[in-house]
């Protein structure tokens, strides 16, 4: 929320700001950098709300391609390396880990492109897919798997040009994601995590 509060101020401050590459047509823009993966603290509870889950936090290195549809419009597709978690059940600890991978398209615009800060916001779809999960503890032994999942996505932002094509990317995203849980085979309902993911990316505009 802090990172928020921070785009819409930066918002305020950019009319007065120098001029920079302002983003037209047929513009593209590749970004570089690192983010963190952190679901909201109450992922729901399985076996019919007896089992209280807990999903961790991740962080990795993040790529992103935006080609500009319109002056001041693009359209991003977000990648990642994979992401992975540890799961935890409330009474029973750590009791799993899984991998996911999260690309994401969204349609964003950009404020004040030919300034020096230049905030965006954005809105999109968002896929995950989820791999290599592993179980420890009290599930020691049995089969994980998690579900695919589809769903809404957000995005804030703000760029600081360091020169005429590039510029620092602080941004946050909040992703609608949902997996179903089941263990050798049986469905014991399903994890919320809607994370907020939120860091830091180099940007190169040709």
């Amino acid at each position: 929320m802090r990172l928020i509060a921070f785009s819409l101020a930066a918002f305020a401050l950019g009319a007065a700001t120098l001029p920079a590459h302002a983003q037209s047509r047929g513009d593209l823009a590749l970004g570089l950098g690192v983010h963190q993966v952190n679901p909201k603290s109450d992922n729901g509870a399985l076996a019919g709300g007896t089992l209280p889950l807990r999903v961790g936090s991740d962080t990795k290195p993040t790529v992103s391609l935006e080609y500009f549809v319109a002056d001041n419009l693009g359209l991003e597709v977000l990648a990642a390396w994979p992401f992975e978690h540890d799961i935890a059940i409330a009474g029973l600890g750590r009791v799993g880990s899984t991998k996911h991978l999260p690309p994401t398209v969204s349609l964003q615009y950009h404020f004040n492109s030919a300034r020096r800060v230049s905030p965006f916001v954005g809105a999109g779809l968002n896929y995950t897919t989820f791999f290599s999960e592993k179980t420890t503890g009290a599930l020691a032994g049995s089969e994980l798997s998690l579900g695919d999942s589809w769903g809404l996505a957000a995005h804030v932002g703000v760029d600081f040009a360091l020169s005429a094509r590039s510029a620092l990317r602080i941004d946050a995203r909040w992703m609608d994601i949902d997996s179903k849980v089941r263990v050798d085979g049986a469905d014991l309902g399903t994890a919320h995590l809607a994370p907020l993911t939120y860091g830091a990316a180099w940007v190169l505009k040709f």
